[in-house]
């Protein structure tokens, strides 16, 4: 066939594609190719009596009973019926919603620290908004369990941040699997890992001898590719829109940063200085989207007012501080300063994280050195509003509030039972269900890590021997 002959089958072919409203097949940038297959195993129904109840939400409730059934949260309330529940005597002990660390790396930095599982970073370029964390995520890292030995119950796995954009960030629930699907959390949007300072200039700028090398190459990187993106979008929802003819062509990146601008991804910027949150909040202003938490943010003090007033949370440390020079001005009181702030469009939001596979293990020591530092600085901070730090404040930066993070009715059953005050040094998650099913359980050996690289068990609550209650009453 001659090339003329080709080239008017090829135009009377888009012509009837045309006219028959057809389009197309190709998937459009908001299909999700990678779906959660996580489906919690069925649960007897347990009843936790008298208990020391911290719910999340600025309420402490003594002696209370906790009823856990169907994966969710069923009753709240004094001397609730048991009915066929399994029973627990909590008397004494405190009960929490399970914790929440909104940075972590457990699966892509894993035990034992080699480089053929070292995949946290793809650093290869300063912008690389097409890779998906969950991808590297290796479920047998043994740091899920002892995370979850602390009490951590769902958590958010970040790309690492050498890069300005580092691709797509995951929440999962920390549960034994074989694949990363079947730890996704159903529903949860995925966020975006950004990152300011000096990491990404040092990165490519003195070591790699490519921008950005400076501050202002930094800045200039974040606005170039959302300029991008925000033509690319235009050019996909036209498209969407008219409902036939060819479709833009694919950019995997920019597919990640038109769901940006859509809303649908979340934004996690790694950033110290105040000065550079300020920058970067304009910048999230000029091309219409908003930053969902700021991390580590050792000078979040400073600007306490503008994240209360844009609802930007700050994901701290209690006192990491020091190891090189954007850390260099934290203060020990800036999870309690973030806490306190007010405005007129609502209070601060100030979260524990960990950026650590050791300290995600010690969540609730770090929260309660917070409240020390806080309490020192005059301010006032009951363990009932600070249990929010580690739940409920993580829980609404990662859109999953509706879900998990308090212990309220229908809520999904992520609960926590501590031998004590979570808030003391000497306290210890003593058992752990996350919807519903018992997943940690201090005085049953398969419920538990024993050493550094083991992989246990997973005990299905339904099926869970007396033996595997051990401290359960009738």
């Amino acid at each position: 066939m001659t090339r003329p002959a080709r080239t008017c089958l090829a135009a009377l072919a888009t012509v009837l594609l045309a006219a028959c409203g057809g389009r197309d097949p190709a998937p459009t940038p908001a299909a999700d190719p990678f779906p959660s297959t996580y489906r919690p195993p069925a649960a007897s129904a347990v009843l936790i009596r008298g208990a020391t109840v911290l719910t999340g939400i600025d309420t402490r409730l003594d002696d209370t009973d906790v009823l856990l059934a169907d994966g969710r949260i069923a009753a709240i309330g004094k001397e609730l019926a048991a009915g066929g529940s399994r029973v627990i005597e909590a008397r004494g002990r405190y009960l929490t919603p399970g914790i929440i660390d909104v940075h972590s790396h457990l699966g892509v930095y894993p035990a034992p620290d080699v480089w053929a599982t070292s995949d946290g970073n793809e650093a290869t370029a300063p912008t690389t908004a097409e890779v998906w964390v969950e991808h590297s995520i290796w479920p047998q890292d043994p740091g899920f369990q002892t995370a979850r030995a602390g009490g951590v119950t769902t958590l958010q796995v970040l790309p690492g941040s050498a890069n300005l954009i580092g691709g797509r960030g995951v929440v999962i629930k920390n549960v034994p699997a074989a694949t990363y699907q079947q730890m996704l959390f159903p529903g949860a949007k995925r966020s975006l890992k950004m990152a300011c300072g000096e990491n990404p200039k040092r990165v490519y700028g003195k070591n790699g001898g490519r921008s950005p090398a400076t501050g202002m190459g930094n800045v200039a990187g974040y606005r170039a590719a959302f300029a991008k993106a925000a033509s690319y979008r235009a050019k996909w929802d036209a498209y969407n829109k008219a409902g036939e003819g060819p479709p833009p062509d694919r950019d995997l990146a920019l597919d990640t940063l038109a769901d940006v601008l859509r809303g649908n991804i979340l934004v996690q910027v790694h950033c110290y200085r105040a000065d550079q949150m300020a920058t970067m909040l304009d910048v999230a202003k000029e091309f219409g989207f908003r930053i969902s938490a700021f991390h580590h943010a050792v000078e979040a003090y400073k600007i306490a007012d503008l994240l209360a007033d844009t609802q930007t949370c700050g994901a701290l440390w209690a006192d990491w501080w020091g190891f090189k020079l954007e850390a260099w001005d934290a203060i020990n009181e800036n999870i309690a300063i973030v806490d306190a702030a007010r405005s007129d469009k609502g209070a601060g939001c100030a979260i524990v994280h960990s950026d650590d596979p050791d300290g995600i293990q010690r969540l609730n020591q770090e929260a309660a050195k917070a409240m020390a530092a806080g309490r020192r600085a005059g301010l006032t901070i009951p363990e009932e509003h600070a249990i929010g730090w580690l739940t409920a404040n993580p829980a609404k930066a990662l859109g999953i509030l509706d879900k998990t993070g308090t212990l309220e009715v229908g809520k999904a059953a992520d609960v926590v039972l501590w031998s004590g005050s979570p808030f003391s040094v000497y306290a210890h998650a003593d058992q752990v269900w996350i919807d519903g099913a018992l997943r940690l359980d201090r005085d049953h050996p398969n419920l538990q890590p024993d050493s550094d690289f083991m992989l246990g068990a997973d005990v299905d609550a339904a099926t869970t021997s007396d033996e595997a209650t051990a401290g359960a009453a009738p």
